[in-house]
């Protein structure tokens, strides 16, 4: 039997699948193999003379007709199936068809077959439990009027309550019970056996979807991870590079010195770019052998304070609390929102603007503020500005250049994997400001 069913087992509507070619070819095998032993097995009986007067031949054809051809289709209408094999039972069993094995093996089937496949529960329990309380009625009349004749079992006492016939009655009484209640516990069986089967089956199909998800997560995530590492190491260094290259080309011919210094700068900056840039692709293709201590952190930011006077943008690291060690995560996202953010002011803040870079360390939780007094477009809708350490917009970028938001985007996605916050905003004043918070827990204060 096959059993491809997907749905939750655990409906009440849950139902067997139709049965596929190859099952009622098979069950089509099965009633024809049925009907010819019938037919043999019925003229063996005949011959060996045990039945007198047997039925005519067309009440043969019928009732063996009804309690085996009928189950081609046992699993498509399980309910008339066993209808008919019953009345073809009876019918074998009331007018003397010599036939008493295959008609049983046939009404067998055809119960069980209520019980394993026919959908409305309700049903089959009543068709069954109907069909059986006929049968049963059927064969207690049989015995009644059977011990009140003579010729019915001639020689077997039936006299007193233990008597011969008695017994036999009992026997028979006893054996239909089993025969029916067998019938009943198999075809319940092989239903709740199906209803565990689809129901394993719906939930490796289940594993399997969240499986496949979390891998196309796992790949997103890799790509917004890689994406945001070459945005900040390649953005920072591109920045002072085009600064310093524009200030070598505009004094080239006035001021010789410093245009060799300013080109000096520009192939510091992308030597810088390109060992990062390695450095990332060393740690993507062996991430294992990633060392921490190669790691960008907090104790590089006068570094990037010096690269950005170095391009031309005066600005100064302020430190205020005492200075504790961080967890790398922490350490590295709040170096890359000070990256981004001193990347920005030299591109929006405009000629002249200078910057200040904070860097806190308060009981529980560590910021860095990043500060500038230039002059760049309103940020928001409308042209309001936005008010200090407001949150950073999602829509509206800094510049309105296209892909400008991707930086302050960065920011929010590296500091939030942390558990902190970024807000960013005009300044009451003039210029602009980004500051992250991460909240420490106890064991990373110290």
């Amino acid at each position: 039997m096959t059993r491809t069913e997907t749905r939750p087992v655990g409906m009440a509507a849950w139902a067997r699948p139709a049965p596929d070619a190859a099952a009622l070819r098979a069950d089509a095998g099965l009633a024809i193999l049925l009907a010819f032993s019938a037919t043999l097995t019925s003229l063996l009986y005949q011959r060996m003379g045990l039945f007198d007067d047997p039925a005519p031949t067309w009440v043969w054809v019928v009732g063996l007709g009804l309690c085996t051809l009928p189950l081609a289709l046992r699993r498509r209408y399980p309910v008339p199936v066993a209808l008919l094999a019953a009345t073809g039972f009876y019918i074998c069993g009331e007018f003397t068809v010599p036939e008493v094995l295959i008609t049983n093996i046939g009404l067998f089937i055809a119960l069980y077959t209520v019980g394993a496949w026919e959908p409305r529960r309700t049903l089959a329990f009543w068709t069954r439990f109907a069909i059986a309380s006929a049968m049963i009625l059927w064969l207690v009349v049989s015995l009644v009027i059977s011990s009140s004749s003579e010729d019915a079992f001639p020689g077997v006492s039936r006299s007193g309550i233990f008597s011969a016939y008695a017994t036999f009655a009992v026997i028979q009484i006893v054996t239909n019970l089993l025969y029916f209640g067998g019938a009943f516990y198999f075809g319940e069986r092989s239903w709740r056996a199906a209803r565990v089967q689809a129901r394993l089956e719906a939930q490796g199909h289940e594993l399997d979807l969240e499986r496949q998800t979390s891998a196309a997560q796992a790949v997103a995530l890799d790509r917004i991870a890689i994406a945001r590492e070459l945005h900040d190491v390649v953005a920072h260094h591109v920045s002072v590079m085009g600064i310093q290259a524009a200030a070598a080309r505009r004094s080239i011919e006035r001021d010789p010195d410093g245009a060799a210094r300013a080109l000096e700068v520009v192939e510091e900056s992308a030597h810088s770019a390109v060992t990062e840039l390695r450095r990332l692709v060393h740690t993507l293709r062996t991430p294992e052998a990633d060392d921490a201590a190669s790691t960008v952190g907090i104790a590089q930011l006068q570094t990037l304070v010096e690269e950005s006077q170095g391009a031309g943008t005066p600005t100064t690291l302020i430190v205020i609390g005492t200075p504790a060690p961080l967890p790398m995560l922490v350490d590295v996202a709040l170096y890359r929102v000070v990256q981004e953010a001193l990347t920005n002011v030299r591109k929006h803040a405009g000629r002249g603007a200078e910057a200040a870079v904070r860097l806190r360390f308060e009981p529980g939780a560590v910021e860095v503020e990043v500060s500038d007094d230039g002059v760049r477009a309103t940020l928001g809708k409308g042209g309001a500005a936005l008010g200090p350490a407001e949150p950073v917009p999602e829509t509206p970028t800094p510049s309105g250049i296209p892909g400008a938001h991707l930086g302050l985007r960065g920011m929010r996605e590296r500091i939030g994997a942390v558990g902190g916050t970024v807000q960013a905003g005009r300044r009451e004043s003039s210029g602009f400001m980004v500051r992250a918070r991460v909240p420490l827990a106890e064991g990373n204060e110290s």
